[in-house]
């Protein structure tokens, strides 16, 4: 087990939350769609119920996801939280107006209304998957900030600067970073719908007949994006180092290489979209076809997870800095220390018995389908 094998493995870890993060991401997409999809005031409250079960795991997902990377890789955690830091609190913030959202919109003494907060929940639906998809698109792109050393009694120091005054907003200017945020909401509306069509009672919301339309449409318009988005990543620039000297340098097609390279990762990430396609055109044609939610589902976690993969391992600079090529960050030198990885190590063994957990508490939240007299529980949202 050595470090280069922990770097590697504590990436991938990191990765695999992002992508079950995305997954998550239906509540969000299926919030986006509150007012087309349910058309009385019992309709949208019963879409809210059904969408609240499951916030909590989301917003959990991305709090586990920053504190790995702060653990794993604290340069990367000062450098993007610390100075991107206008992206990352817009995207908290939309966070924090879906918690208020589900907690207070029936709530006595609501003095804003329902439907105020009803529309913050699209807000957040909105804005949480295409700033996210954005920000994980400058793993791609690059941002604009400079590493500089220091030393004092201790030794040498490293820290990062913000190179320009958007702190993070200038990555909504890539039209690459726009097309991943753009793929990521589509997606997380499929998986809204599919989730809806599959929670949802069918003699309470004529949830399938409901659903065809947006899922239709949800569907084309993340083909185009996610398309796209490949085609520029593939056939572009990617950021590559030499290992032996940690210089890190331009090349070509680097991302294509890295999947022709890794080529068991090209195998799953094509297994991986085959699942989504498939998920989705069975639900469309199928009425009774209720576990497209998961197949889909399963498909984005192993797709993104690959995707997520091909910008750091095989020599890969995962944060390229635009503003000083050779500030960009890899595994090797923003990672924290040996004992660090080695001891978190240890300690991920326990996370299938916290997979067991989650996975038995779905189960015992979803066990039966939504109806509309669980909205008038004392407990309901």
């Amino acid at each position: 087990m050595t470090y280069a094998f922990l770097q590697h493995y504590w990436f991938f870890i990191v990765a695999l939350l992002a992508a079950v993060l995305v997954f998550l991401m239906f509540v969000q997409g299926a919030n986006s769609l509150l007012f087309s999809l349910g058309r009385t005031a019992d309709e949208r409250r019963l879409l809210v119920n059904s969408t609240g079960r499951k916030w909590e795991f989301t917003f959990t997902t991305l709090v586990t996801f920053g504190g790995a990377f702060f653990a794993s890789y604290p340069l990367f955690y000062s450098t993007s939280f610390g100075g991107a830091y206008w992206l990352w609190m817009i995207i908290l913030f939309s966070f924090v107006l879906q918690a208020v959202s589900y907690e207070f919109q029936h709530k006595l003494g609501n003095l804003l209304g329902a439907k105020t907060f009803q529309w913050m929940l699209v807000l957040n639906g909105i804005l949480g998957p295409l700033l996210l998809g954005a920000t994980v698109g400058t793993f791609f792109t690059g941002s604009n900030f400079v590493l500089e050393e220091s030393a004092d009694g201790a030794g040498l120091l490293i820290s990062s600067r913000w190179a320009n005054a958007s702190h993070g907003l200038d990555a909504l200017l890539n039209l690459t970073n726009l097309l991943l945020g753009l793929a990521v909401f589509f997606l997380a509306r499929i998986l809204g719908c599919l989730y809806i069509h599959k929670q949802v009672d069918e003699a309470a919301f004529d949830n399938h007949d409901r659903i065809i339309q947006p899922l239709w449409r949800s569907t084309w318009l993340f083909l185009g994006t996610f398309l796209t988005f490949l085609y520029r990543i593939l056939t572009g620039e990617g950021y590559a180092y030499d290992p032996a000297t940690g210089e890190v340098f331009t090349e070509p097609y680097k991302y294509l290489h890295n999947l022709l390279e890794m080529w068991p990762l090209l195998a799953v990430l094509l297994i991986g979209v085959v699942f989504v396609l498939f998920g989705i055109g069975w639900s469309m044609v199928n009425k009774s076809y209720k576990r497209g939610f998961w197949v889909v589902g399963f498909g984005t976690v192993v797709t993104v997870l690959v995707l997520l993969l091909i910008t750091a391992w095989n020599n890969t600079a995962y944060y390229p800095s635009t503003a000083d090529l050779q500030s960009s960050l890899t595994i090797r030198n923003s990672s924290g220390s040996e004992f660090t990885l080695r001891t978190m190590f240890y300690v991920s063994l326990l996370i299938p018995f916290v997979l067991a957990y989650i996975v038995y508490a779905w189960h015992v939240i979803d066990k039966k389908v939504l109806t509309p007299d669980e909205i008038t529980d004392e407990h309901a949202y």
